[in-house]
């Protein structure tokens, strides 16, 4: 089972897992699509949205291996925001299997993971234009 070095173990101050440390004995969970309702408690809310940001942080559009993330967490996730790398060659019951971000799918669900990655790209304008400049545009 490949662990996924750097990856945040929890959402802190929380239970909210997001890897395991070790493979199971009496094998692997496998991933499947869990519904998530309207009237999910905000806790579980935030731990989606922080396992979403640190999938995204961690591996951007890149395939990844499934490996020591925890397959509760992907489950909330699975079908919908991350879906296999390649639908015929997958095994739901694998560390080894591949998958990756839907990011269209992910945007539209998670706006404020995507949002502060737009708003650190984008200059300040205000801060660039100092007005020195204001009368020469004139001439």
């Amino acid at each position: 089972m490949l662990k996924h070095k750097g990856f945040p173990g929890r959402l802190p101050g929380s239970d909210y897992q997001f890897v395991i440390r070790r493979a199971n004995p009496k094998g692997v969970t496998p991933l499947k699509a869990l519904e998530r309702y309207k009237d999910r408690k905000a806790a579980d809310k935030r731990a989606d949205a922080a396992f979403m940001k640190a999938l995204w942080e961690h591996f951007g559009e890149d395939e990844f291996e499934r490996g020591n993330l925890d397959a509760g967490r992907l489950s909330w996730l699975f079908g919908r925001e991350v879906v296999p790398a390649d639908a015929e060659d997958f095994d739901p019951a694998s560390y080894e299997a591949l998958l990756k971000i839907d990011l269209r799918r992910a945007m539209a669900s998670f706006p404020e993971v995507f949002a502060e990655d737009e708003a650190e790209e984008m200059p300040d304008w205000e801060e660039m234009w100092n007005g020195d400049n204001d009368e020469d545009m004139r001439d």
